[in-house]
C-alpha cells in the first residue's frame, strides 16, 4: 500500500546549472525506504524558510528564543567567499543547504509535517526523463572515505569479483580499444549492485495482486526483466515483483550521476548534458496519466520469461493460482 510518507534523510548529490540558474539536486530517502532526486533553487529554500516560521511559530523562536529548534536559513552572502568563481559559490551553497535539511529533519515534528514533506516531494521537473539540452551537472567534493580491507576491490556502485578465464577470449574495452585475456588469466570482474537497470516511476502506482509492486511517484526502481506485453520485473524496497512499463522512465539525473563521467570520490566532477538526451524541437510530454495495458496470463509470462523467473514463479505461493 502506497501510504503517507516523509522524509528520513537528505543529501547533497550535484549542482545542476541550467542556462543561467543553478539548481540543488538532492538525494532524499524516505520512510517507506524510497529514495528520489529532487532539484530546488535557492529561492525556493527561501520560500520554504518562510512558510515554516509561519507555520510553526514556537519552533522558530517568535515566542521564545529559547524554544527555538527550527534551523536559521544560511545567510547567501556566506557562500560568496568561497573560491571558484560561480561554480565554487554554488557548491558553497549546496553544502549550506544540506546542513540546512539535515538540521530540519532534526525537528520531529517539522519533519512530519506536511510543509517539508510537500517540499521535497518529485515535481515535475525532478520526473522528466532527461534534463534540458545544456545544463551542466557538477559533482561537490566528498569526504575522504575510510580505508578498504586488503585485497578488496571497489570503483563507485561497483564491486569486484576475482574469476579465471577458462580460455583465450579477445574483445574491446568501453572505450573500444583490444581487451586480450589468457587461459587461467585471473580477472576482476565487477558487478553492479544492485542488478539491473534504474528507472524512475513517473506516477504513483498501487499494486493490486501479489506479485505486483506498489511505488510512489519518483521512486528510483531497478528493472531486472523488460517484457513487451507492458510489465517489467522491478525490484524495490526489497520486494520484486511487477509494475507497468507505461509508468516507468529513464532516470535523467540519476543515470548522469550513476554514469562513468561520475565516479565515487570525484572532486568537482562535471558533465554536460548532450543533445541524446533532450532536444529543443522536441514536442511537450502529455499531460494525461498513461493507460496500464491488461495483464497477461500467468502462462504467457512463464512462456517468455527467463528460466531463473520461471523457477521464482514456482517457488512463490503468492503466484498459485494466479488468473
Amino acid at each position: 500500500m502506497v501510504g503517507p510518507r516523509h522524509p528520513v534523510s537528505v543529501r547533497a548529490a550535484a549542482l545542476v546549472q541550467i542556462e543561467k540558474l543553478q539548481m540543488f539536486a538532492f538525494c532524499v530517502s524516505w520512510s517507506d525506504d524510497s529514495n528520489t532526486l529532487v532539484r530546488r533553487s535557492w529561492d525556493e529554500f527561501k520560500r520554504l524558510h518562510k512558510i515554516l516560521k509561519e507555520t510553526f511559530p514556537v519552533e522558530a523562536g517568535l515566542l521564545r528564543r529559547s524554544d527555538r529548534v527550527l534551523p536559521k536559513l544560511p545567510d547567501a552572502s556566506t557562500s560568496l567567499l568561497a573560491r571558484g568563481g560561480r561554480k565554487g559559490r554554488g557548491l558553497a551553497r549546496l553544502q549550506l543547504l544540506e546542513a540546512y535539511s539535515r538540521a530540519l529533519l532534526e525537528a520531529e515534528q517539522v519533519s512530519r509535517g506536511p510543509v517539508l514533506t510537500a517540499f521535497f516531494e518529485p515535481q515535475l521537473q525532478d520526473l522528466e526523463p532527461s534534463l534540458p539540452l545544456g545544463s551542466l551537472v557538477i559533482l561537490p567534493v566528498l569526504e575522504e572515505p575510510p580505508p578498504r580491507p586488503v585485497g578488496s576491490l571497489a570503483i563507485g556502485s561497483l564491486e569486484a569479483l576475482r574469476l579465471h578465464c577458462l580460455q583465450p577470449f579477445s574483445t574491446q574495452d568501453t572505450r573500444g580499444q583490444p581487451f586480450h585475456a589468457q587461459a587461467q588469466e585471473a580477472l576482476d570482474v565487477l558487478l553492479r549492485h544492485p542488478s539491473g537497470s534504474q528507472f524512475c516511476a513517473s506516477q504513483a502506482y498501487e499494486g493490486c495482486r501479489p506479485d505486483e509492486l506498489s511505488v510512489p511517484a519518483g521512486a528510483r526502481v531497478h528493472v531486472l526483466e523488460m517484457s513487451d506485453r507492458g510489465w517489467w520485473l522491478c525490484r524495490f524496497g526489497g520486494r520484486t515483483g511487477l509494475l507497468p512499463s507505461v509508468l516507468l522512465q529513464p532516470d535523467g539525473l540519476g543515470k548522469l550521476l550513476n554514469g562513468p563521467g561520475f565516479p565515487s570520490g570525484a572532486e568537482g566532477g562535471e558533465n554536460r548534458a548532450g543533445e541524446a538526451q533532450s532536444s529543443p524541437e522536441s514536442p511537450q510530454v502529455m499531460t494525461l496519466p498513461p493507460t496500464v495495458p491488461a495483464r497477461p496470463l500467468l502462462s504467457a509470462i512463464q512462456s517468455r520469461c527467463c528460466t531463473i523467473t520461471r523457477r521464482a514463479l514456482g517457488r512463490d505461493p503468492r503466484s498459485q493460482g494466479h488468473p
